[in-house]
């Protein structure tokens, strides 16, 4: 009888070595198994399309015979699925049938669809990117996001959320990260910083699993504000007026003297290490209308840069809400002289009624330089 147990475990393992756990993927949001190598399929619980993917899962069934495989009862929540499978196959001449359980071991992943939906909930992210500028509006912010969708840079993150001051890039791959951060370099001045978190670790094989967040923060200045340059932003400009407008903005900040159209620009780098601030918002700004205009030719010989595509110009404006009353008309220099005429509504800032805390506090520290 020895002989014939020996002989009958020797045909048996002729069949194949077959392991006895193995593993599914299942994605709790969506209720999908992952059939390899990129597919999700929906399956019930003992379904035949499950079966299907459990028998997949074992390799070298196809050299024998499958005679019959079904599902042994287990609790729902126990995360586990056991299959009865019955092969046979023949050897030394003899026809040979074998039974024996494997045990599916369920483990949570979720799918790119589930990735994209719920990607700032925690654990599938791997790089974060957040874009803040400390403003009243969100004026640069929506400039950003027409570019980002000039470029198609919106289709690599997992998800896009906006938060209070700027918006968040979540991506499963730092390099992906690495590059919405050198893009916004590009386009538009700011400065970042990077941290990192450790998720997990192993040991025995040294490899450390990390999340990496990108914190990039833009200039406050936008286009068409009212700024005050410190002292030594007007030296490097050449002796520009310290209040100015910031005429445009790119991977640099443009600004511009109304007075004498003197254009000047500083770069990200330039604006951090001596920054200044805008005593203007948009919505600061009083309605006028303009009653006369005298455009301003200049004779004498400029040095330095100055603008070509603007004019300087007397301008005599009267506030829309004193029209039809005895106050006197307010006499400005502007240099939108090639655009405005007689009738024309425009939006004035007037600094007598700002507040002076802006300036004050740039002569403050103009001062403190200058003792030092």
């Amino acid at each position: 009888s020895s002989g014939i147990n020996a002989e009958y475990g020797y045909a048996c393992r002729r069949f194949g070595v077959y392991p006895k756990q193995a593993m599914l993927h299942f994605c709790r949001f969506c209720e999908r198994y992952l059939q390899p190598p990129t597919t999700w399929v929906p399956c019930t619980l003992e379904s035949r399309e499950l079966l299907a993917l459990c028998l997949k899962k074992l390799k070298g069934l196809n050299k024998v015979r499958l005679i019959d495989a079904s599902f042994i009862w287990t609790e729902p929540h126990s995360k586990r699925l056991k299959v009865n499978i019955s092969i046979q196959g023949e050897a030394f001449g003899t026809i040979l049938q074998q039974s024996f359980v494997v045990e599916y071991i369920i483990h949570y992943q979720m799918c790119d669809v589930c990735c994209k939906q719920k990607g700032s909930d925690g654990e599938c992210w791997r790089a974060l990117v957040q874009v803040r500028q400390r403003t009243i509006h969100k004026k640069t912010l929506f400039y950003i996001e027409q570019l980002i969708l000039k470029h198609n840079m919106h289709k690599a993150p997992m998800n896009i959320r906006e938060t209070e001051g700027g918006l968040n890039f979540y991506y499963q791959a730092k390099n992906n990260a690495r590059k919405m951060v050198d893009f916004l370099i590009s386009v538009i001045p700011c400065q970042y910083k990077t941290s990192e978190e450790l998720v997990s670790h192993d040991i025995q094989s040294n490899i450390f699993n990390y999340k990496y967040t990108y914190f990039v923060e833009i200039t406050p200045v936008c286009k068409d504000e009212v700024v005050c340059l410190t002292v030594g932003n007007s030296r490097y400009l050449n002796h520009m007026s310290q209040v100015a407008i910031c005429s445009r903005i790119s991977d640099n900040i443009h600004i511009m003297d109304p007075l004498t159209l003197k254009i000047g620009q500083f770069n990200a780098h330039q604006f951090f290490r001596e920054p200044f601030q805008a005593i203007c918002h948009q919505k600061q700004l009083r309605e006028f209308m303009v009653m006369n205009i005298e455009p301003i030719r200049q004779t004498g010989k400029q040095f330095g840069a100055h603008s070509h595509k603007h004019q300087l110009a007397d301008v005599w404006v009267l506030p829309v809400n004193s029209l039809g009353t005895d106050v006197e008309e307010i006499h400005t220099r502007s240099h939108l002289g090639n655009v405005l005429a007689c009738g024309d509504y425009v939006s004035d800032s007037m600094l007598r009624t700002l507040s002076s805390t802006t300036l004050f506090s740039t002569k403050s520290r103009r001062c403190r330089t200058s003792s030092s």
